[in-house]
């Protein structure tokens, strides 16, 4: 929520689950968010440019931590040849 001035006012600001859309809930203590630096074509991290992926604690208990952010990742082209998806 922002005052009249512009200026944001909440306290706590949800966020959704990047890889199943849930929203992530205040007291869901074992949510995590991963930010990973983006790099140019030298493979040097650009400053102050990263991309955020934030996994709900549902996320994590069934194990799909790592298979969630193998795929966002390359989805974002941050990965290549790592995830595929097969019918």
């Amino acid at each position: 929520m922002e005052n009249d001035r512009g200026d944001l006012v909440d306290l706590y600001v949800p966020r959704k689950c990047a890889a199943t859309g849930r929203l992530i809930e205040a007291k869901d203590h074992s949510s995590v968010q991963i930010s990973v630096a983006n790099v140019d074509e030298n493979g040097r991290m650009i400053r102050g440019s990263s991309t955020h992926f934030p996994l709900s604690g549902f996320v994590r208990a069934q194990g799909e931590g790592d298979d969630s952010l193998n795929r966002l990742a390359t989805k974002e082209g941050l990965l290549k040849n790592v995830w595929s998806y097969s019918k």
